[in-house]
């Protein structure tokens, strides 16, 4: 995975996440920071999507190595700061952006200009439309912007106001490659719900290509717990797996008569697949307890190898909560001897709700 260049000194943190979720992202992002000692403190601002945790003295990169973007849940991008740039005039905001870019000894294959996920940010996004070309010509006259030079940083300037800008990095591999960290779905015309693009998003996010290729192969089986209306079901079956829909409720739309989809009708947590299948899934609005005890159940019976399913979160103490449920889980699959990977997120089409990829390794 590149570095960042070893001369630079990392002010603070950065991280996007869901309006509402801020304590949470800060709360895994300290978990992350404890075994480093450092004097930090974190900006936390109720629905501002963002959380800046500001380090007492400019920290060099390679001590904020162990920072690693896929482990954190509720962080949809994970920078390094470099720069704060406050009280921007409104005439003139490219002059002093571009001084203090110039500053810096280093070099971008790539600039975005971003703002927070919410309301108020999306009415700055007009301006980072229009400003963007602005600054990109005197980067690139000055060579700092390099967009044919590879292993460069990303340049990321996160404008929390108007008047405010943030100089941020990101370095392939330990980031998301999304602006914001939002993928940018299309809802499907012929799936029958929008939850599908929880799992198109889920699968996309927490396996990489290889991983893909190798797992979801036509032909594969699967087994959908709570498939009712069929957006997951959908999922599966347009990837060519063959799908058991498991809900006392109704399939809807194409789902319905698609070849490659068995609907069983019967109770979530009391179902049991003919033979083992290769994956099973899980929607099932229920405690997130109950939702990881199944999901355990699954493994360890060696019903299924993979498994993506969501834990839907209490309004308060969702983190201990989560730490609860993988302490539950990592204790039982230890104990039946079984080796596994986990990749959690908040996806951009979750609510109240995480997302979670568990498998057997080997």
């Amino acid at each position: 995975m590149p570095a960042l260049p070893a001369q630079i000194r990392i002010s603070a943190l950065l991280t996007y996440c869901r309006a509402g979720f801020e304590q949470e992202s800060a709360a895994e992002l300290h978990d992350q920071l404890a075994p480093l000692d450092l004097s930090a403190n974190f900006t936390v601002i109720a629905n501002s999507a963002y959380v800046l945790c500001e380090f007492a003295q400019p920290q060099a990169a390679s001590r904020l190595a162990s920072i690693a973007w896929t482990q954190l849940i509720f962080a949809r991008q994970l920078l390094w700061v470099v720069g704060d740039i406050g009280n921007l005039p409104n005439r003139d905001r490219l002059t002093p952006i571009v001084a203090a870019l110039e500053a810096l000894p280093l070099q971008y294959d790539d600039l975005w200009l971003e703002t927070p996920d919410t309301n108020d940010g999306k009415t700055l996004s007009g301006f980072c439309r229009r400003f963007a070309p602005l600054l990109e010509a005197p980067l690139a006259e000055k060579r700092l912007l390099r967009r044919d030079q590879v292993g460069l940083p990303r340049l990321h300037l996160f404008f929390p106001q108007q008047e405010r800008c943030l100089i941020a990095l990101s370095v392939a591999g330990n980031r998301s490659d999304w602006p914001m960290g939002i993928p940018r779905l299309k809802m499907p015309f012929e799936a029958p719900s929008r939850s599908t693009l929880k799992l198109a998003e889920a699968l996309l996010t927490l396996l990489d290509e290889t991983t893909q290729r190798r797992l979801l192969k036509p032909g594969m089986r699967a087994v959908d717990l709570g498939a009712a209306p069929g957006g997951w079901t959908w999922q599966l079956a347009n990837r060519g797996l063959r799908v058991t829909a498991v809900d006392n409720g109704p399939l809807k739309g194409a789902v319905r008569d698609d070849p490659l989809v068995e609907h069983v009708r019967a109770d979530g947590f009391k179902y049991r697949p003919r033979k083992p299948v290769d994956w099973m899934v899980c929607d099932m609005v229920e405690q997130p307890v109950r939702i990881t005890q199944l999901v355990c159940d699954w493994l360890i019976q060696g019903w299924a190898r993979q498994v993506v399913f969501n834990l839907k979160l209490p309004m308060k103490k969702r983190y201990q909560e989560i730490q609860r449920c993988f302490a539950q889980l990592d204790q039982k699959l230890h104990k039946a001897g079984i080796d596994y990977q986990l990749h959690a997120r908040q996806l951009y089409h979750d609510r109240e709700e995480i997302t979670v990829y568990l498998g057997r390794k080997g």
